[in-house]
């Protein structure tokens, strides 16, 4: 670890690779991603998948409500996918310290894996037939959210034992994927609570 008083402020910049280092730089090892076989393993585990959101803002929010509503973890995609970066270490308030996020190669396979684990899988869909608050998100869940403006894929989509739509009131079509991720995971864990959450 360095620090201004160490370096100067313009070799913390270089090293950093950009001037909001607050004075202090560090070496760390690359985040160390959990076994997604493991992920599945509390018998009533709540877990977010994530198909392909690619801002690292939105994963580092994701990953904040998903900590906050008692989530066992987070699952994304190895490509065409956010990874944990500093930015998104930063999104998540330090969620990421206390969450388990791990990368599969490939989602829609996963979640046959999270099936014959015993998970139900919901996906979130805009438009879907089911509203989020008649699934039935006790138990071992999974909740499955799309990327930025492409929403689930169509394998992802098949892979899900439900779709589910948040109802939007106002004139807008969608939520922003962390918006919506937060309102699944908090009806879940109202729900988890016996509806007095």
């Amino acid at each position: 670890m360095w620090t201004t008083a160490d370096l100067g402020a313009s070799e913390l910049t270089r090293l950093a690779g950009s001037p909001d280092h607050q004075g202090v730089v560090a070496q760390v090892d690359p985040y160390p991603y959990a076994d997604p076989r493991a992920v599945l393993e509390h018998p009533n585990g709540l877990i977010v998948a994530l198909d392909q959101v690619q801002d690292p803002r939105n994963l580092g929010a994701v990953c904040r409500s998903a900590e906050a509503a008692g989530a066992a973890g987070v699952v994304i995609p190895s490509r065409r996918a956010a990874a944990v970066t500093a930015v998104t270490a930063k999104a998540s308030a330090g969620a990421i310290e206390h969450l388990a996020v791990a990368r599969v190669t490939n989602l829609a396979d996963w979640l046959g894996v999270a099936k014959e684990a015993g998970a139900w899988v919901y996906g979130a869909q805009a438009g879907a037939d089911t509203p989020h608050t008649s699934a039935d998100l006790t138990g071992k869940v999974v909740l499955v959210l799309g990327s930025e403006g492409g929403g689930l894929r169509r394998r992802v989509a098949e892979s899900c034992d439900l779709l589910v739509s948040i109802p939007i009131r106002g004139r807008v079509e969608s939520l922003n994927v962390s918006a919506a991720a937060a309102v699944l995971l908090f009806e879940a864990a109202r729900q988890r609570a016996g509806g007095n959450a």
